[in-house]
C-alpha cells in the first residue's frame, strides 16, 4: 500500500470515528459514504498526476480536516475559509466529477485528468459572486402575451411591482456573516416596495449563535414594516434562533398565516406558508380554507420548496415566490441555457425562472448561497429586483 493510500484510509477512518462519537450515528453515516466516495475517486486518480502530487496531496488533506471540524461545527475566520473550508469544497467538486477519469485509469492512462478540477475551480469563483438583475414577470391573465399592447380589453398596470426575494443563503464557508450584511445592503438601496425571505438561512455551522444570523440580515431592519419570511426545511434545525434573528430585525415571520401590508401599486395580502415535507398534499390546501383573500389585494404566497406548487390550490396564488433548489446549482444557466442537473433527472420539481400553471405563476429564485454539493457551476447566484407586473381586464377593480 502506497504512503497516499494509507493516509487516505487513515483520515477516513478518522472523519468516521470522530463524526460517530462527536454527532451521531446518522452523521457519521453521512459523512462516511460521502467522504469514502472522494477517497476512492482520488486513489484512482492520484496515481496519474505525476509531479502535482505533492499538491494534490494537500488539497485532499483538506478535505479530512474541513469534515474533521464539521463534527463541531461552527462559523469559522476567514483564514480557515480561504485555507481550508473553499479548497476543500473545490477539491471535493472535482474528485466527484473525475469518477470516469478514475474508472478509466484502472485501465490505461487517462487523458485530461485535469479536467474536472478545471470546471470546480470555475465553479469555486461563480460561488464567490452573484449576478444583480432586473426580471419582469407578468401575473393576472391567461397567459405573458398579455403584455402585448393590442390585445383588447386589457392592460397593464403602469408601476410594477418591486420585490427583492432572498432566499437560501445557508451562511456557512461561502456565505459569510459580512457578506450577507452586504447583499442586504444592496437589497435595501435598491428601493424595493417589499422584500420576501423564503427560508434556509443557516447551515450546520452557523446554528450555534443568533447572532451570526441577526447581524446578517440587519441592513433590513430600515425597512420595517415591509420585510416577510418563511421557514424553509433547515430553518427547522434551528427554529429558534431564526425565529429571533428576524424577529430582532423586525421582519415579520408568516408561518401557516397571513398579513396585509400596503404599497406604492396597492394592498398585497402576502401568504407564508410553512415547510412540510410529509402530508402536504393534505396541509397545503388546508392554510387556503382557513385564510380568506383579502378582497381587492394581490396575493402573494411565500413557499419554499416550488415541488409543492402542485398542492397550491388553483386560483388561491396570484404569484408564488420560492427557493429551495438553488436554481439547480449545475447547470448551462451561465451559458444561456436553461438545463440544469434537475432537470437532466426528468424531475417534475421546477428549478429556476417563471413558471405557470393556467392563470397561477410561480418564481423560483436561484439562491441567495448553496448547500449541499460544494460549489455552483454554471449556475449562479441571483440577487435581483422582481417587477411584477399585474395586468387587469378593463373595467376590473
Amino acid at each position: 500500500m502506497s504512503r497516499f493510500s494509507l493516509l487516505t484510509l487513515l483520515g477516513w477512518l478518522a472523519v468516521v470515528v470522530v463524526a460517530r462519537l462527536a454527532r451521531g450515528r446518522l452523521y457519521a453515516t453521512f459523512v462516511g459514504v460521502m467522504v469514502g466516495i472522494h477517497s476512492l475517486v482520488a486513489l484512482g486518480v492520484a496515481p496519474h498526476v505525476g509531479r502535482l502530487l505533492p499538491v494534490y496531496a494537500v488539497l485532499h488533506a483538506t478535505v479530512y480536516v474541513h469534515f474533521l471540524l464539521l463534527a463541531r461545527p461552527r462559523l469559522r475566520p476567514l483564514a480557515y475559509r480561504v485555507l481550508v473550508s473553499m479548497p476543500a469544497s473545490f477539491f471535493v467538486a472535482g474528485t466527484f466529477m473525475a469518477f470516469p477519469w478514475a474508472i478509466v485509469g484502472t485501465v490505461v492512462h487517462p487523458w485530461g485528468y485535469w479536467i474536472p478540477y478545471a470546471v470546480a475551480a470555475v465553479g469555486l469563483l461563480q460561488s464567490l459572486f452573484g449576478r444583480e438583475d432586473e426580471v419582469d414577470v407578468v401575473v393576472g391573465d391567461g397567459d405573458v402575451a398579455a403584455l402585448a399592447p393590442h390585445r383588447p380589453g386589457r392592460h397593464r398596470e403602469q408601476r410594477p411591482l418591486r420585490l427583492v426575494q432572498i432566499t437560501d443563503p445557508h451562511l456557512g464557508p461561502f456565505m459569510s456573516v459580512q457578506r450577507l450584511h452586504r447583499i442586504c445592503e444592496r437589497a435595501v438601496a435598491r428601493d424595493p416596495d417589499l422584500v420576501l425571505l423564503t427560508g434556509d438561512f443557516l447551515t450546520m455551522e452557523s446554528q450555534d449563535d443568533v447572532r451570526h444570523l441577526e447581524t446578517a440580515l440587519a441592513p433590513l431592519s430600515a425597512l420595517r414594516g415591509k420585510v416577510f419570511a418563511c421557514m424553509g426545511n433547515h430553518d427547522h434545525e434551528a427554529p429558534e434562533i431564526v425565529r429571533t434573528a428576524l424577529a430582532r430585525n423586525g421582519v415579520r415571520l408568516l408561518v401557516d398565516e397571513a398579513t396585509d401590508v400596503e404599497t406604492p401599486v396597492g394592498p398585497v395580502q402576502i401568504v407564508g406558508l410553512d415547510f412540510h415535507f410529509r402530508d402536504r398534499a393534505q396541509r397545503i390546501p388546508a392554510v387556503f380554507d382557513r385564510i380568506e383573500r383579502t378582497p381587492g389585494a394581490f396575493r402573494l404566497v411565500l413557499l419554499h420548496d416550488p415541488g409543492a406548487f402542485r398542492h397550491v390550490p388553483e386560483g388561491e396564488g396570484d404569484l408564488v415566490l420560492s427557493g429551495h433548489t438553488h436554481g439547480g446549482q449545475v447547470g448551462l444557466i451561465s451559458l444561456g441555457g436553461v438545463w440544469t442537473f434537475l432537470r437532466l433527472f426528468g424531475t417534475s420539481m421546477p428549478d429556476h425562472g417563471f413558471w405557470a400553471r393556467g392563470r397561477d405563476r410561480l418564481y423560483v429564485h436561484r439562491g441567495t448561497g448553496h448547500y449541499g454539493f460544494p460549489v455552483r457551476l454554471g449556475v449562479p447566484n441571483e440577487e435581483s429586483v422582481l417587477l411584477v407586473h399585474q395586468v387587469r381586464r378593463e373595467g376590473a377593480s
